[in-house]
């Protein structure tokens, strides 16, 4: 782009998709905001910078193999400042420039006291986090598949990509949106309910389903509580019964993966597992550059004590920033969350196309991280402490080697004659 007297610039390659392909790749997160580059009135997140890194990194790495970029909502954190929607669009141009960048819509564009959908179990939910904008530059900026829109209630254009779904490779993804109407009724459901019944599973084996508030979570978001309940009741059920492998959420600024769900109830796991059922693993990806953090759910029994366990259900929680990366053939599904402070693989699950759960289960099959399983809670495994009590031992008998030396150095610099500046005539 440009000319021979202004001067042009960088060359760009873009990669379409293939819909032939045997394989899909894609790189997932969400709330992943934008950093600026000097001191402004609004808060940034510096960290999106480090995620975007390590993208460009994996994207390199393919070449030009299809892939494509999912933002599950919370954008670029504008919340009424347009300029800092420049200022996005000027950190991701590396990765949008080369692949598609898919996005669906959470509170932070949308969410404002004037919104047309806003019942009254959801007046502690949907409040001024959108800053204004009410989805108008979220619409306008952005270009998805489908025809999704509902009115603003203003004079603005109506809000679009809201809703809507794609095939690529062995995968059909699909697209909601936790901002507006999605009870049983609504446009919303209706289109997500035919969506899903209508899939072809001998051409896309694996659905994944993606929206911005989570269904689970074990962080204290108490003020979406009713929300939960009302997508619990209304959506999982839609889940349950048209096979959606994979449902990944945003809105926490954690990551957490969960076992296989329904109704707070894990399904079995694994090749072993006897009279299983093909449920939803459930994940919350919103770790990608907002580092404002609820605490985990306290104990039912001590709501005010600092002690938060980790549920059965809750498989992996962390609360580093990073992304995942989403590898699928037309027998096997592999999510990774990858770590923004060393590039590297945390956490891994795989999923077969019949719907089993390969590891990451009850017996800890597969687990990439530290923290072992037992009962409700957690705790570090044997070799940790193993290991830290190592380092603690060779850590004194160092300070005791060097402790030595150096009183054996005081000695002979004694014995060859220097002499003390303080003495009993000074």
């Amino acid at each position: 782009v440009g000319s021979e007297s202004k001067g042009w610039s960088t060359t760009r390659s873009f990669v379409s998709w293939d819909k032939s392909s045997n394989e899909t790749i894609a790189f997932l997160f969400g709330d992943m905001g934008t950093a600026t580059p000097y001191l402004t009135f609004s808060r940034t997140q510096d960290e999106s910078i480090s995620t975007i890194k390590w993208i460009l990194r994996d994207l390199e790495a393919l070449g030009d193999k299809p892939t494509f970029i999912s933002h599950i909502g919370d954008i670029s954190y504008a919340r009424g400042y347009s300029w800092l929607w420049d200022e996005f669009f000027n950190l991701i141009e590396p990765v949008a420039s080369k692949v598609p960048y898919h996005v669906c819509i959470g509170n932070h564009e949308y969410d404002w006291p004037s919104q047309p959908w806003k019942p009254d179990w959801a007046n502690s939910i949907y409040g001024t986090d959108g800053g204004g904008e009410c989805g108008v530059p979220y619409s306008l900026r952005f270009n998805m598949p489908g025809n999704s829109s509902e009115p603003t209630g203003t004079h603005a254009p109506a809000t679009r990509n809201l809703y809507y779904s794609f095939d690529m490779g062995p995968v059909h993804f699909v697209y909601m949106s936790t901002e507006t109407n999605f009870l049983q009724g609504s446009s919303q459901y209706d289109f997500l309910k035919h969506d899903l019944e209508s899939v072809d599973r001998r051409k896309t084996p694996f659905v994944v389903v993606q929206g911005h508030r989570p269904m689970y979570t074990t962080s204290f978001e108490s003020r979406d509580a009713p929300l939960r309940e009302k997508m619990l009741e209304h959506l999982e059920p839609l889940f349950v019964k048209n096979n959606v492998n994979l449902a990944l959420w945003g809105h926490v600024h954690r990551y957490e993966r969960f076992c296989p769900l329904k109704n707070f109830t894990c399904g079995s796991m694994g090749p072993k597992g006897k009279d299983w059922e093909a449920l939803p693993v459930h994940v919350v990806i919103g770790m990608a550059g907002q580092d404002w953090q609820p605490t985990w759910e306290p104990r039912p029994d001590h709501p005010h004590d600092p002690v938060y366990p980790q549920p059965k259900r809750s498989l992996y929680r962390t609360g580093e920033f990073g992304y995942t990366r989403l590898i699928a053939t037309k027998e096997k599904l592999t999510l990774s969350f990858v770590g923004n402070h060393d590039g590297e693989v945390h956490d891994m699950v795989e999923i077969l196309a019949s719907g089993q759960v390969l590891n990451g289960g009850d017996d800890n099959n597969g687990k990439v991280g530290a923290v072992h399983k037992v009962d409700d809670v957690t705790r570090y495994s044997f070799s940790h402490y193993v290991w830290g009590g190592s380092v603690l031992v060779l850590g004194g008998f160092v300070g005791y080697v060097l402790g030595f030396v150096s009183h054996a150095r005081r000695q002979i610099a004694t014995e060859r004659g220097w002499t003390s500046l303080k003495t009993e005539e000074r």
